[in-house]
């Protein structure tokens, strides 16, 4: 059991912590079908769709239903790229959704 001031100093260093904002891919190798997506932490989000997916809530039907078809071990997550830290949030955001179409187009993948 973990004591509480390593608990606290635990808690310290994952909110100090910096997230790197970016674009992933998510590839089924069952079936070759791949999903593009952009998130604001690149750290967490395979954590957040392999949740999603294991119980069923994935919001991405293709996703969801390629995952119930070929199962978990089938799926392979890759980041694509990261963001530069010093990109303001607006000019960040417009950025993710450009380079997201521009890895889909490339890919052949489905934006999620």
């Amino acid at each position: 059991m973990m004591k509480p001031a390593d608990r606290k100093a635990a808690i310290a260093a994952y909110r100090e912590r910096k997230s790197a904002a970016g674009l992933y891919c998510i590839r089924c190798s069952a079936n070759g079908q791949q999903w593009v997506g952009r998130a604001p932490d690149l750290a967490t989000i395979w954590n957040r769709h392999s949740f999603a997916l294991r119980m069923g809530s994935n919001p991405h039907p293709t996703l969801q239903r390629a995952w119930k078809e070929h199962g978990s071990e089938s799926f392979a997550f890759r980041e694509l790229e990261r963001l530069d830290e010093s990109i303001g949030p607006h000019a960040r955001e417009a950025t993710l959704k450009k380079r997201l179409a521009d890895w889909c187009g490339e890919l052949g993948a489905e934006a999620i």
